[in-house]
């Protein structure tokens, strides 16, 4: 049985890329079902899209082809890869870290391939779209059936590219955070989990500093325990500490970027 392919990009709805990769795998695979999880991962940021492969793996489907294209040093000397995780996923993308904490949640790596079987390719190659001429054929052939070692040269799983999630800052009256990723509605993803927050004590009103500014907000489960334009720090549907604003943006009010910090402390 064909597997399915999930797509995830940082391509935008706005050019072809995307649907020029899914035109490429519907000529080589038409029976393959595709699901488009997004093309709107931030441009280039390898770890944000890290993330995001992270928190929906466990909402994909099993055996699915975990095609994954967030490639700043595409033509550079990053190897193009496919793995195997223990789940009995593939995953196909750039060996620059993006797939590898999905891989991980999926039981780690089992068996990695370089795409280095040019026969798979797309002819000829670009430079600068290996998501049409090498990661889209590939993963259609594998989730048409394709043997995984049939894409190339065996890769020591120890030697793939890893990228790490930063780690929270502990201080005596709080944490110091990394804003991770930023969603559409300006809602700030950090670094932290539940237990984070709950071992730093920091719960009910809490000081919040980004920058040199310092803003009040309220520890609670949902926006509307806020009032409208209050800043909250909440749970976020994958298990994260997010910094929202009830009907506004957290980004714009706190003037908060993926990759910048901010320090959550105790009052009182």
């Amino acid at each position: 049985m064909d597997r399915p392919i999930c797509f995830f990009s940082d391509y935008g709805y706005t050019d072809d890329f995307a649907g020029v990769c899914r035109a490429v795998i519907a000529r080589l695979a038409p029976d393959v079902r595709v699901i488009d999880v997004t093309h709107g991962l931030p441009e280039r940021d390898v770890l944000a899209g890290a993330v995001v492969l992270r928190n929906t793996l466990p909402y994909m489907p099993d055996k699915a082809v975990i095609l994954a294209v967030v490639d700043p040093g595409v033509g550079g000397p990053r190897r193009p890869v496919a793995m195997r995780s223990h789940g009995d996923r593939l995953f196909v993308g750039p060996d620059n870290g993006l797939l590898m904490h999905a891989v991980a949640l999926d039981g780690g790596v089992s068996s990695a391939y370089e795409l280095s079987n040019q026969e798979l390719w797309l002819s000829p190659l670009s430079a600068t779209f290996h998501g049409r001429d090498i990661f889209a054929p590939v993963a259609a052939r594998l989730a048409a059936g394709l043997d995984l070692e049939s894409c190339g040269a065996p890769v020591d799983p120890e030697t793939l590219d890893r990228i790490d999630l930063p780690e929270p800052r502990r201080h005596r009256d709080g944490l110091t955070a990394t804003a991770v990723l930023v969603d559409r509605f300006g809602n700030v993803a950090l670094n932290l989990r539940a237990r984070d927050l709950e071992k730093a004590h920091l719960i009910e009103t809490v000081e919040l500093i980004a920058g040199n500014e310092r803003y009040l907000a309220r520890v609670a489960r949902t926006f509307a325990s806020v009032r409208t334009s209050d800043i909250v720090v909440l749970i976020d549907s994958y298990g994260q500490a997010s910094v929202a604003v009830n009907a506004g943006s957290a980004a714009e009010v706190l003037g908060l970027d993926a990759g910048d910090e901010i320090r959550i402390r105790r009052l009182g």
